[in-house]
């Protein structure tokens, strides 16, 4: 928590674009180092020892990948609503068909996905059969478990919570539009500055 609290302190300064992403990564780094210390049912199966993708290698990676591409998608759909280019990033680096502000405004609801994925792990919602290994060592989830974890999701956006900025009460899934509209306005100098949902 002290490294993490260090990291937000630096970002209070100005910085050049890859002296943040420094920052970011380092953050990152801090956060998944004690990753594997929130799970705590059926570590056998389900552990985390690093960040790996494309493909994961173990299942809790598997579960993040998957959350983390509809997390993208809806965010995606949000900016492109209110009339945003979901291609044209500040923090993430601009490369054909990557959508660079969609990851870039993902991050704040990352903790979203994280907290699903070790929810549906620790309540005993993931089954290791759920999961094959390849020979290669790629994980990937059956049918079922896909659906389990997508209906779980859906399940999730509809949960209603408090918009700090706004101060009112909506489901999570409206979230990603309002940020992306909050965000739109801001570029539009309608707003001093851009507020993100820091979920608790």
């Amino acid at each position: 928590m002290d490294r993490l609290t260090a990291a937000l302190r630096r970002l209070q300064g100005p910085l050049d674009l890859d002296a943040v992403r420094g920052v970011e990564g380092d953050a990152a780094h801090v956060y998944f180092s004690v990753f594997d210390h929130l799970i705590i049912r059926n570590k056998e199966d389900f552990f985390f020892r690093s960040r790996n993708r494309r493909p994961p290698l173990d299942r809790i990676n598997c579960l993040l990948s998957f959350l983390y591409t509809l997390l993208m998608h809806d965010v995606r759909s949000a900016l492109e609503c209110v009339g945003l280019d979901p291609a044209v990033g500040y923090l993430h680096r601009d490369r054909p068909g990557r959508s660079g502000l969609a990851l870039d405004m993902m991050e704040e609801f990352r903790p979203m996905a994280d907290r699903l994925a070790l929810s549906m792990v620790n309540l005993g919602q993931m089954k290791a059969k759920g999961f094959t290994i390849s020979k290669g060592g790629g994980v990937r989830m059956d049918d079922d478990t896909r659906k389990t974890l997508l209906t779980t999701y859906q399940k999730r956006k509809q949960d209603v919570l408090l918009h700090p900025f706004l101060g009112e009460k909506m489901p999570l899934g409206l979230f990603f539009h309002t940020q992306a509209l909050l965000f739109a306005r801001f570029l539009r100098d309608d707003l001093d500055g851009y507020p993100p949902v820091i979920l608790r």
